[in-house]
Order: structure tokens, then sequence, then C-alpha cells
């Protein structure tokens, strides 16, 4: 896993980079399109969430929960795991919210179309299409915004109760 400095620039020792400006942490990862990199993005966004007071419930649950989906979609379903691909990550924790964004290098896709509820008889024993449907339960709010030049950046907003 690498860190960008909101700058721009690495810092020299790979960790994930953050910084604080009028109570709010920012932190910026590069992983790799490979899910043995999730839980330590979702281990770094915990440890802002936590620094910021956020309930015991956010921390765990809500926000590893929702956070593994969207990195195990960017990865499985949008970078499709190449090993030429990245998922960059983008957290922004203050006093009133958690706002993550998640993005791939894949093809666009809609989020409406995409998410179906799996409680439904003709879904109910698939293997797959829980991600949107929880993330949508356990966020106050998910969008999918298009990357620039090519992909999607999943954004997912908590507030803090």
């Amino acid at each position: 896993m690498s860190a960008r400095r909101a700058a721009g620039g690495a810092p020299a020792d790979g960790k994930p980079e953050g910084s604080r400006s009028a109570g709010a942490s920012v932190l910026e990862m590069t992983i790799p399109s490979d899910a043995d990199a999730i839980p330590g993005v979702v281990d770094a966004v915990l440890g802002q969430c936590t620094a910021h007071h956020f309930s015991r419930q956010a921390c765990a649950l809500n926000v590893p929960v929702a956070l593994t989906e969207a990195l195990a979609n960017a990865i499985l379903r949008g970078n499709r795991q190449a090993a030429d691909k990245q998922v960059q990550v983008r957290a922004r924790v203050d006093d009133a919210q958690l706002v993550v964004e998640v993005q791939d290098e894949g093809e666009r896709f809609d989020l409406d179309e995409s998410c179906h509820d799996p409680t439904t008889p003709e879904r109910l024993l698939r293997e797959d299409g829980r991600g949107l449907f929880l993330m949508r339960r356990l966020m106050d709010r998910v969008e999918r915004l298009d990357a620039q030049p090519r992909g999607n950046v999943v954004r997912l907003t908590l507030r803090r109760a």
C-alpha cells in the first residue's frame, strides 16, 4: 500500500499519509487491485473515525462493512484484479462526518441499476449482489461519480451521530 500527501508527494515510509486542517483529518492511499490490501485501508480509516469520536456502532459495523464492500467492488468488479490497475482512496473525517471516496479504473456503471434488493426470492441464494445494498443501509449517503480520465468514484458519507 502506498499513500499520497494531500499536496501530492509520497511519504518516504510508504504508510498512509494523513493531514489535519481545521479539525479535519484527510487520508489518501493508493492500493493495488488485491483484496489483501483491504484490511489496511479499513484500519487506517477506522483510526481516523475513532480519533474523531464516532460511535461504537459506526466504528465496529457501519464503516468497516461499507468500506470493505466498496473496496472489494473496486478491486474485483471495477479493476477485475488487474495487476496494472490501482484503487485510490481518500477519506476526510471531521467532527460532523466521514466522507470516503474509493476510485477504480474500471468501466462505468449506474449505481441505481446495479443495486438490487438481495432479500427478494430470486436473489436470496445468489453469492453476489449485496455490496451496494449493504453500503446504502449502513451509510447516510452513497454516490457514484465519474472518475477522470476513466473509472468510477464511489463516495460514502456517514454523519456523526
